[in-house]
């Protein structure tokens, strides 16, 4: 989904020496460089496809919150004293946290829940201010289908574990998976995390609780330490559904959700 109202980079202009400067885009991603470039590559290509010379036409300044929402905040002044003429944030932790300091330039989100109701924007189709880009839209059940897909895997499963960053601004998405489960009439245990150090003991609960399938809900959190969910969900023998292909890609069992790497192409348009 897209909010609306492209953010078009300044043309070329020039530094006190003469020379041409490139226009700058401040890049602030969820997790870290070492399991998220991806996303930035598919940011550049997307650039490159609408005929940007990253690294001379465009540079691109880049830092990482390592899946930590208290880094959004300091991570985007630090941005705005290389002085961008565009920033791009991605998550809806990112873009909640950034909004009251980034207020003279465009900012593009990607990959937000819901930008309305989090007060990015005052509508879909008209956002107004400074803020525009890319949303994942809950709305159309994606995540009920994908539990839906996770009981078409182990159709004995009655209990279902859901595990969330209870400071993840993932709420809705946490009802969403208890509406499907309900409707597949099986019990739901729900574990919170608040950092990576919970998510070894939440896979003891699940065990010691019976738990049979699990439904992992993504924020930066979970998808910074995705290789570690993963792993843990294999050791203990627990089918699990994700929310993007890159925990399949790790080694997940099954994802259902839409491209995030595509998602971040796509914000290059704006």
């Amino acid at each position: 989904m897209a909010a609306g109202c492209a953010a078009v980079l300044p043309a070329l202009g020039q530094d006190s020496a003469g020379r041409n400067r490139g226009a700058r885009i401040a890049f602030l991603e969820a997790g870290s460089a070492t399991t998220n470039r991806h996303f930035l590559e598919a940011f550049e290509a997307g650039l490159r496809e609408l005929g940007y010379q990253v690294g001379r036409q465009v540079v691109i300044d880049a830092l990482w919150a390592e899946g930590q929402a208290d880094r959004f905040a300091p991570l985007a002044q630090q941005l705005l004293q290389r002085r961008p003429d565009v920033m791009v944030v991605a998550s809806t932790l990112g873009a909640v946290a950034i909004k009251p300091i980034v207020k003279s330039i465009p900012v593009v989100f990607v990959g937000v829940a819901d930008p309305q109701d989090n007060g990015l924007v005052a509508s879909l189709a008209r956002p107004g201010g400074n803020f525009t880009g890319l949303s994942r839209v809950f709305g159309e059940g994606l995540l009920g289908k994908a539990v839906q897909i996770l009981k078409g895997i182990v159709p004995r499963a009655t209990r279902c574990a859901i595990l969330w960053n209870a400071s993840g601004a993932v709420e809705t998405r946490v009802k969403e998976a208890r509406v499907a489960l309900q409707a597949l009439n099986m019990t739901e245990l729900t574990l919170e995390l608040r950092d990576e150090t919970g998510i070894e003991p939440a896979f003891r609960r699940m065990k010691s609780e019976r738990a049979d399938v699990l439904v992992v809900i993504t924020d930066p959190l979970t998808l910074r330490h995705r290789q570690a969910v993963v792993d843990l969900a294999a050791r203990e023998r627990i089918p699990a559904v994700y929310e993007f292909a890159e925990f399949a890609r790790a080694g997940g069992l099954v994802a259902y959700s839409a491209s995030v790497p595509a998602l971040f192409k796509r914000s290059a348009m704006y």
